[in-house]
């Protein structure tokens, strides 16, 4: 059997690289025909988008902003460009956010992933994703239909009548939260029903802790796990080698500092940035909110795109503070009105029972003459609330992607 899904899972990253930023402009180009883009990338011309630097220039769409934009221009906030009346399902996430999906076969690109976690044509396999409104089960479900899959489609509850399917069509392959699987294995052992065709299992939606992986390996189920998104589909997946997660190769990634557009050095934590190229509904630099960090190097397995940690928590560390809203975008605003700074971390504590905050910020020693005052007054007149300024040493501070910690007691 082959070891990857095609030879662009294997390319020179250069080539990777060139290719796929000489399509961007007409990608770019396709998505402002859409309104919504039109107006988000208003001025823009397309044609000057043609590499990371030029990428990096255009302003983020986040998706927590999907929601009121969805609400001011129904359906899908205007950022579609396949009217919905020629779409193949029209989905919908908890928020609630809208999502149409198009014609395209995989059209969540879920098969590298699928292909990656083992499955092959004239498997059977289990999909136990919620088939009610949500895109999940639509994504995963195309993707193994590209292989030449059979599906049953489980979907969610109904355990014990998904036990029964299993043990009638003996499938090879699971799709589905990594939980849910552990759940019908323990329940198949109980009631005496036979799961055991089951032997590879593509995870997603939740994390999956090395004992869990573990576990599920001792009953003869070998479990990767992969990050997905409903706009863009699988963002990156992982292989055999297991370690970090493998970009996909439909869309292009950039981590940026939280609270901006700015991108990162390799290594650093932040927010995880994706452009897609999905003909029928584009993601141009969408800010997925979710925090993760590039790794140096190429996998072992041979597949040679961006790898990333994974799922490493949120960037909305927006947090409310006597009273007053603080968000990642005022601090970062603060940072970058004051030369020689470098990251920053806003720290929420309670003294004597008042909410009080606390600016660490890196710096050089030769810097800290009037910065701190400057950097406190700054940061009072941004968020509209006072506190203190503690400069330390360049490097110091964790490489976490937190812009705001909220260390205040629970409860």
């Amino acid at each position: 059997m082959p070891d990857h899904h095609d030879a662009l899972e294997t390319r020179n990253p250069a080539a990777r690289e060139r290719e796929q930023f000489a399509r961007l402009p007409e990608a770019i180009a396709r998505a402002m025909s859409a309104p919504g883009w039109a107006r988000h990338l208003k001025g823009v011309d397309p044609k000057s988008v043609a590499s990371r630097a030029a990428l990096a220039k255009l302003p983020l769409l986040r998706k927590s902003e999907l929601l009121a934009l969805q609400k001011e221009y129904p359906p899908f906030g205007g950022y579609n460009v396949t009217p919905p009346g020629k779409a193949r399902r029209l989905h919908m996430s908890p928020g609630p956010i809208f999502e149409p999906e198009g014609m395209a076969a995989d059209f969540g690109g879920a098969a590298r992933a699928a292909f990656a976690a083992g499955f092959r044509p004239g498997d059977i396999v289990h999909n136990s994703y919620s088939y009610h409104l949500t895109p999940g089960a639509y994504i995963m479900e195309a993707g193994v239909h590209a292989l030449g899959c059979a599906v049953v489609p489980g979907g969610v509850g109904n355990t014990e009548q998904q036990l029964d399917a299993i043990a009638h069509y003996k499938p090879a392959g699971y799709l589905g939260t990594p939980d849910f699987i552990k759940i019908l294995l323990d329940t198949a052992q109980k009631a005496g029903k036979d799961a055991s065709s089951i032997k590879r299992g593509l995870v997603s939606g939740a994390a999956l802790p090395a004992s869990l992986r573990a576990e599920l390996a001792t009953r003869g189920v070998s479990v990767l796990q992969c990050y997905a998104i409903a706009e863009t589909g699988v963002v990156a997946y992982e292989s055999e080698a297991q370690q970090g997660m493998i970009l996909n190769e439909n869309l292009i990634l950039e981590i940026v500092r939280p609270g901006t557009g700015d991108p990162v050095a390799d290594g650093e934590v932040g927010e995880v940035v994706v452009t897609s190229f999905n003909p029928d509904y584009p993601m141009i630099r969408l800010a997925t909110g979710d925090l993760s960090a590039v790794m140096a190097g190429a996998s072992p397995c041979g597949r040679t795109n961006t790898r990333i940690k994974g799922w490493m928590g949120r960037a909305d560390q927006t947090t409310k503070v006597k009273g007053m809203f603080v968000h990642p975008e005022q601090i970062a605003e603060v940072a970058s009105r004051h030369a020689g700074v470098g990251r920053v971390r806003l720290v929420v504590s309670r003294e004597a029972e008042q909410d009080v905050m606390t600016l660490h910020a890196e710096a050089e020693a030769a810097a800290h003459a009037g910065l701190a005052d400057g950097l406190a007054g700054t940061l009072a007149s941004v968020t509209k609330v006072r506190g203190a300024v503690k400069l330390v040493a360049p490097g110091s501070l964790p490489n976490d992607g937190k812009v705001i910690a909220d260390e205040r007691p629970v409860g």
